[in-house]
């Protein structure tokens, strides 16, 4: 299989997930939350915060998507390793609060370090530009 067709998969494999993950803080929030690894989570009306981290997945999911089906593949690469951030940063969050070690580096760091290797591939595989053929072009009679 060629490098651009497994970088596209990998690409549309990460958007879905992080589609499917944030929808699932916006819709069951309470159900969804234990799976992000910190100790504890807020009493009372909490929830909203929850959301906010759904939303927030869903519109990079979108970007991702967006940059994807359009073809802009040198942007889908920037912008899978700039989005990589925000898995570094919830890993950190993890590690900060006491969480889940486990979930720290096995979901948050496994995802973001996958998304700056594909985002690297895309780049380097963009990076190459074709030459134009050296033959002249046919003259009229």
């Amino acid at each position: 299989m060629p490098l651009k067709k497994i970088n596209t998969v990998l690409a549309a494999a990460f958007i879905l997930f992080i589609l499917w993950f944030g929808a699932e803080f916006i819709l069951s929030p309470e159900t969804t939350a234990p799976g992000f690894g910190l100790p504890s989570w807020p009493s009372g009306d909490g929830d909203g915060f929850l959301i906010v981290k759904g939303i927030r997945d869903v519109v990079m999911a979108l970007v991702l998507g967006v940059l994807l089906v359009t073809g802009h593949r040198r942007a889908l690469g920037w912008a899978l390793l700039v989005e990589a951030l925000a898995a570094y940063g919830d890993m950190t969050t993890v590690l900060a609060h006491h969480g889940s070690v486990a979930t720290a580096l096995g979901v948050h760091c496994l995802t973001a370090t996958l998304m700056v290797v594909n985002g690297a591939l895309i780049m380097r595989e963009t990076r190459k530009v074709a030459a134009a053929p050296a033959t002249p072009a046919p003259q009229p009679a």
